[in-house]
């Protein structure tokens, strides 16, 4: 016989108010009991009746998440992060590509995405903060990235500053003085490159480092071939890097197959570290040095601010910032074990 919402109680130990609060994302509920609920949510196979509860809601139960590439590896990890965390809540998920282009974000900020949905969580590259914040229809909208809407839009980020310079710091700290760094992307209106190459000058500054703007590279994606093609521009530089900070995992990855197609090695000649701490990297040869953002926490924070918003609780707050945290992870690629 199928479990119903007061056998969920009672498996928890909590009130059926309590599980209808979780279920249907209704009221605050402290993480641990949250958790208990969930657990026993599970265990007894409960399925709400949710399209009775949405119509009781004026609500669709139809979230959004609209990336620039499914493609890359760092998106797609996120993506099934959200998705799984989405479905806790009973919520399904709808993921669009944007491919990086204005019109594309435009329209589903705008709502015109063909379906109507009770939030969406988007990761701009084209529009501007302006663009941005006065595009943005009156569905609950939550920013990932940099692209922050000049504080107008719910936002979740780590600090990109801060891990750069981290990251940085360590080439530094195991002897590189000729550093190098791929990545720069003046096309785009998102802020990363921007802010990881900030990170990268003040590292060298706090060592007493200068800059070099011909090692600072840019590229036209953040992909394999770009970090390939810029590593190989570095090597023909009449004074070679021993130490380049890549700004993706995917960039580095490139870099690496340049170096060692040129003879040298990794990280003996040269050290390499990427950012975002994707599986391939993590099982390449040398395995790389990276910056691991906590995307589960970026996905369930970028969750709960839409559920703040979707449900009334915060629906006239004014905007927040959560600042997800990251770690420095050292690899073989600049000589840890």
């Amino acid at each position: 016989m199928a479990a119903k919402l007061k056998d969920v109680a009672e498996r928890a130990g909590v009130s059926p108010r309590t599980v209808s609060n979780v279920v249907n994302n209704s009221a605050p509920v402290a993480p641990a009991t949250r958790e208990r609920v969930l657990a026993a949510v599970r265990e007894l196979g409960y399925q709400p009746n949710l399209a009775a509860r949405q119509l009781r809601q004026g609500r669709t139960g139809l979230i959004g998440l609209a990336i620039p590439e499914i493609g890359s590896p760092y998106f797609a990890e996120l993506a099934g992060l959200v998705a799984d965390a989405a479905q806790e809540r009973g919520w399904t998920l709808l993921i669009d590509q944007t491919q990086g282009r204005a019109d594309r974000e435009r329209q589903l900020l705008c709502g015109e995405g063909g379906h109507a949905l009770d939030g969406l969580i988007i990761c701009p590259w084209m529009l501007s903060p302006q663009d941005v914040a006065a595009t943005a229809g009156a569905t609950p909208v939550v920013t990932l990235g940099e692209q922050d809407a000049q504080g107008a839009l719910d936002h979740v980020a780590i600090d990109n500053i801060a891990a750069a310079r981290e990251i940085t710091a360590h080439l530094l700290a195991r002897g590189a003085r000729r550093l190098a760094a791929i990545g720069v992307q003046p096309q785009l209106h998102n802020k990363t490159a921007e802010l990881r190459l900030s990170g990268f000058r003040a590292a060298l500054d706090e060592a007493g480092a200068a800059h070099h703007p011909e090692r600072e590279l840019a590229v036209a994606s953040l992909h394999r071939e770009e970090g390939y093609r810029a590593m190989r521009q570095l090597l023909q530089a009449p004074q070679v890097p021993d130490a380049v900070f890549c700004f993706t995992d995917e960039l580095a990855l490139g870099a690496v197959r340049a170096i060692r197609q040129a003879g040298l090695r990794v990280p003996e000649d040269i050290a390499v570290a990427g950012f975002d701490d994707i599986e391939d990297g993590r099982y390449a040869t040398p395995s790389l040095t990276t910056i691991s953002p906590d995307k589960s926490h970026i996905a369930t924070s970028a969750l709960q601010l839409l559920a703040d918003r979707i449900y009334g609780r915060l629906a006239h707050a004014p905007a927040r910032h959560v600042t997800a945290p990251y770690t420095l992870i050292t690899r073989e690629s600049t000589g840890a074990a």
